[in-house]
Formats: structure tokens, sequence, C-alpha cells
């Protein structure tokens, strides 16, 4: 008898890691698997979403992501682009602005810029300076919902952001709620 239940909940964990659904691109039977998933509904081109839970369909070859707490894990992507040791790159501004729900002439009011000098910089057409670079980051930190906490632990390390721009990508665990930043990716 005890040897029965045993049998079934073994079973029971396997159907549950086996778990098979419709994939949302052919209608097919896709399963569902654990991996790393590049982030590109982000707006950012580096951000890879470690140990999620993806659909995968072997008919088309779709992937999908199903992200785990999204409000908390944006939150946490924009507390990571804010306190990255490099200069701002356009995506990573952009993010930012529409992490704060503000349009492009309400982030360049409070820039005290105007919409096409803050499309230069959203589109890598014009590099951010130093000092603006440091005003993004402060005001996101400042109005982004749950990111004040933070305004003094991040501005304390603006005098460690290096200038240059770097190829950096953010490696973010969705379990643990935490990131880690890796260059030369």
């Amino acid at each position: 008898m005890a040897q029965n239940r045993k049998q079934k909940t073994v079973s029971q964990r396997r159907r549950k890691a086996v778990r098979k659904v419709e994939c949302t691109n052919c209608g097919a039977t896709a399963r569902v698997v654990r991996g790393s998933y590049d982030f590109a509904e982000s707006g950012l081109k580096r951000v890879r979403l470690q140990g999620i839970e993806l659909i995968v369909c072997d008919q088309c070859g779709n992937v999908d992501p199903i992200i785990p707490r999204v409000n908390d894990l944006m939150r946490l992507l924009a507390i990571a682009v804010i306190a990255k040791p490099y200069r701002l790159a356009g995506d990573e501004i952009r993010f930012l602005r529409k992490y704060l729900r503000m349009t492009g002439d309400e982030f360049g009011r409070l820039l005290h810029i105007n919409r096409t000098n803050l499309s230069k910089w959203e589109n890598d057409e014009d590099r951010v300076g130093a000092q603006s670079d440091r005003l993004v980051r402060a005001i996101a930190l400042s109005l982004g919902d749950g990111l004040r906490g933070k305004l003094e632990e991040v501005i304390r390390k603006f005098p460690e952001i290096r200038d240059e721009p770097a190829a950096m990508r953010i490696d973010m665990d969705t379990e643990k709620m935490s990131y880690q930043y890796v260059e030369g990716a």
C-alpha cells in the first residue's frame, strides 16, 4: 500500500514536470520546460531571464516565457538599469522613461531638453552627457514605483559610473529576484 502511494506521488510529479499546453502561435500541443530567455519584450537589448518556465512548441518552434511576478521583475530590472556601472544606452533611457509611464514630451520637460534631443538619446544618435545620465537615473529613482527606497544607495554609487559605454547583459534570476551584470555579452 505504501509503495503504491509512493508510485502515485512520483507519477504526479512527472506529470507536473512534463506539463502540456497549447502553443499560442500555431495551436499545437507544446511542452513546458525550464530555461533561459532573452527578454526582448522588455525593450532592452541585453536582458536574460534565468530559470523561468518556457512554453516550447516543437511543431512551429515558438517559445513563450511564463514570467512570474512581472511587476516585481520590471521593478528589479529598472533598479538593475539605474545601478549599472556604465553610462546609459539609448534603449535603457527609453526603458526608464516608459517605466515612469511618461511621454517623450513629459520626460523631456523634467530633463529640460526638447523631445528631439531625447529621441536622439533613445535611438543612440547622440550620446547622453554624464550629468544628464545621472539626472535620468535620479529622476527614475525618485518617481518610479517602488524605487525610492534605493535612492540613497544608488546615488552614492554615481561616482563609480564609468563614462564609456560597455557591452553588458543583465541576467535576472526570477526565483531569487536578483540580478547580475555579465560583461562582454
